[in-house]
C-alpha cells in the first residue's frame, strides 16, 4: 500500500485540534522539560530577585517562605500538565481558555500571558546584564560596578545576543537548552559547595538559628517594624514574590508542544518536573546563601555583598560567572516561549501585525516576532536608567525599582492567564475531556487552590514596597513607586476597550490552518495533501 498515509499521533492530534504541522517538531521530551527548567533557572532568580526575599522578611522570610509558595506553585503546575495533555499547541494558556471559556476568555487570556512573557524576557535580560557588571568588578577589583548606562548597554547586547541564537535554528535552540540543564545542575552545586566548603579565612557559617528566625524589614514601612500586624500581613507577604517569580515561565513546555514528539505527555512531564526539580534546587541555593552571610546589616538585599563578605574575589567571581551564564540560557530560552507565544496569537490575528509575528522564515522560526520581542523588551526597561537611594548620599543603598516592577509585571501577567484556564476546566467538571496525563478526580480541589494562591500573589505584586513608593506618604517620589500597579490595569483598560471598540466584532479565537470538505476530519485532510505531495509518509513513532 504504497500510497497509504499514516500521520504521527502528534500530527493526528495537533490535525484534530485544527492545525498542520507547520513548525519544525525536533525536540525530545528532555528537550521540552529543559526549556522550562531553563526558564525557570535557579541561577536567574534566585540570585537577581534575593531582594524581594531579603528587605521584606530576611532570611525566615526565604528559608520558610522558599517552600511554603514552591507547593502552592507545584499545584499550579500539575493542573497546567493535565491541560496541555488535552490540548498541545503553542497557543497553550491562551488555546485553553479560548476551548474551554470561548473568545473572550481566550482574548484577555492570551494577552495577560503574552504582556508576562515580554516582561519575563526584559527581567531577566536585565538581571544577567547586572550580574555581568558586577562580575568584572570581582575579577578586576579596579572595575566599578553599578553604572546604570553601562549596565543598559550591557542589557541590549545580552538581548542582541538572544534574539541571534533565537532565530538561528531550531536545533541549535534545543541543543543549548539541553546544555543549559546541565549547566544549571551542576553550576548550581558548584556554587553550594562553594559557599559550605570555600569560605575565605575569618569567615564562619551563620548558624541556624539566624536563618530561620531572623527577620529584617528593608521597606521602611510601618516604621521598619519586624512586629506586629503590619509586618506579618503586608511585608512578609510581599517576599513571596522573590519564589512565585523564579519558578514560572513553565509555559514554555505547552508553548513549544508543536515542536516535541510525543507532546500530550512529554510536555505535561516537562511542567511539573521543571517545578519540582527547580524547588528543591533552589531552597539548596537559598539556604547556601543564607547561611554564607557574615554581616546582615550590610547585605541590602544582594547576593553580590554575600558574596564579598564570605568569599575570595576568585571563588566569588567563578559564581558570579556560573549565574551569569545561567541567566543568559534562561534569556535565550524566555525569549524562545515567548516568541512561540506570539506566533501562536498573532497565527489566530488577535495582535496588531499579526501577518508579520506570524511568518516563518525558511528555517521554520518566526524571526519578526523574535525581533519584536527584543524591542518591547528594551522599551519596559527605560526606567532602570534612573538611580534611586533609598540610603542617604553617604552611605546609598541603590534598590532596583525598575527591575523588581518588571519582575512583578511578569508575575501577574503570567500567573493570571494560568488561572484563567484552571478556573474553567475546574468548571468544566467531568464535560473536560483529558489526554494522557490527568489529575482524576484531585482536580476538584487542586485547581480551586491554584486559583486562590494565583489571586492572593497577584494582588501582592501590585502593592507598593517602599515607604516612598506610597502616594499619601511625605517622601513620595514616582522614582519609588513599583509601577506594575500602573502597567497591569492600564494594560487590562486598554484591552478592554479595544475588545468592545473592535475585537469583539471580528476576532473568533483559535483558527484552524485546515479546510475541512464536509464529512472529512482534519487528520483525514492532512494526510491527503500529505499524499497529494509525496505519494507516501513515513510514520513517525513517539521518539521519546
Amino acid at each position: 500500500m504504497a500510497d497509504t498515509v499514516a500521520l504521527s499521533d502528534d500530527e493526528r492530534r495537533l490535525a484534530e485540534l485544527g492545525y498542520k504541522q507547520e513548525l519544525n517538531r525536533s525536540w525530545s521530551g528532555f528537550s521540552n522539560f529543559a526549556i522550562s527548567f531553563s526558564i525557570i533557572s535557579i541561577l536567574a532568580g534566585c540570585f537577581t530577585s534575593f531582594g524581594l526575599g531579603w528587605n521584606n522578611g530576611g532570611p525566615a522570610a526565604i528559608a520558610w517562605g522558599w517552600p511554603i509558595v514552591s507547593i502552592f506553585i507545584l499545584v499550579i503546575g500539575l493542573c497546567m500538565s493535565e491541560l496541555v495533555s488535552a490540548f498541545p499547541t503553542s497557543g497553550g494558556i491562551y488555546w485553553w481558555a479560548s476551548k474551554l471559556g470561548g473568545v473572550k476568555a481566550g482574548y484577555y487570556t492570551g494577552w495577560l500571558n503574552l504582556i508576562g512573557l515580554l516582561a519575563i524576557d526584559a527581567s531577566v535580560a536585565y538581571g544577567c546584564a547586572t550580574f555581568f557588571d558586577g562580575m568584572l568588578n570581582f575579577f578586576d577589583s579596579s572595575y566599578t560596578p553599578g553604572d546604570l548606562n553601562r549596565v543598559f548597554f550591557y542589557f541590549l547586547v545580552v538581548l542582541a545576543l538572544a534574539a541571534l541564537v533565537n532565530i538561528f535554528s531550531s536545533q541549535l535552540l534545543a541543543l543549548i537548552n539541553n546544555i543549559s540543564v546541565w549547566w544549571h545542575v551542576i553550576g548550581a552545586a558548584v556554587v553550594v559547595l562553594i559557599l559550605w566548603a570555600f569560605l575565605k579565612d575569618g569567615a564562619t557559617h551563620a548558624s541556624a538559628s539566624s536563618v530561620f528566625t531572623h527577620t529584617i524589614n528593608a521597606t521602611g514601612l510601618f516604621g521598619g517594624s519586624t512586629h506586629g500586624a503590619g509586618f506579618l500581613l503586608y511585608v512578609l507577604p510581599l517576599s513571596a514574590i522573590l519564589t512565585q517569580y523564579t519558578i514560572t515561565g513553565y509555559d514554555a513546555s505547552a508553548h513549544l508542544s508543536e515542536e516535541t514528539h510525543s507532546a500530550a505527555d512529554s510536555a505535561a512531564k516537562g511542567i511539573w518536573r521543571s517545578i519540582f526539580y527547580s524547588a528543591i534546587g533552589g531552597w539548596i541555593l537559598l539556604l547556601s546563601f543564607l547561611f554564607a552571610v557574615q554581616d546582615e546589616s550590610t547585605v541590602g538585599g544582594s547576593v553580590q555583598s554575600i558574596f564579598h563578605q564570605a568569599l575570595s574575589s576568585g571563588a566569588g567571581g567563578l559564581i558570579m560567572l556560573i549565574s551569569t551564564a545561567g541567566q543568559f540560557f534562561c534569556t535565550v530560552a524566555c525569549m524562545t516561549s515567548t516568541t512561540r507565544m506570539l506566533y501562536a496569537f498573532s497565527r489566530d490575528g488577535a495582535v496588531p501585525g499579526s501577518q508579520h509575528w506570524s511568518k516563518l522564515s525558511s528555517k521554520r522560526v518566526p524571526v519578526y516576532g523574535v525581533i519584536l520581542s527584543a524591542v518591547i523588551a528594551v522599551i519596559i526597561t527605560l526606567p532602570a536608567l534612573v538611580k534611586v537611594n533609598v540610603g542617604t548620599a553617604k552611605a546609598p543603598v541603590i534598590v532596583p525599582v525598575a527591575f523588581f516592577a518588571v519582575v512583578s509585571i511578569g508575575v501577574v501577567g503570567l500567573y493570571v492567564a494560568f488561572g484563567i484556564p484552571i478556573w474553567l476546566r475546574w468548571k468544566a467538571g467531568n464535560r473536560f475531556q483529558p489526554g494522557g496525563w490527568t489529575l482524576g478526580p484531585r482536580y476538584k480541589w487542586m485547581c480551586i487552590v491554584a486559583v486562590v494562591e494565583i489571586a492572593v500573589t497577584s494582588i501582592i505584586a501590585l502593592l507598593p514596597n517602599l515607604h516612598g513608593g506610597v502616594p499619601w506618604n511625605d517622601d513620595f517620589a514616582w522614582k519609588y513607586v513599583n509601577y506594575t500597579i500602573l502597567v497591569v490595569p492600564g494594560a487590562l483598560l486598554l484591552l478592554w476597550i479595544w475588545w468592545h471598540a473592535s475585537v469583539k466584532n471580528w476576532f473568533t479565537g483559535p483558527k484552524v490552518t485546515v479546510d475541512l470538505p464536509a464529512g472529512m476530519s482534519s487528520a483525514d485532510e492532512i494526510a491527503l495533501e500529505h499524499r497529494g505531495q509525496s505519494g507516501h509518509h513515513p510514520t513517525a513513532g513517539a521518539a521519546d
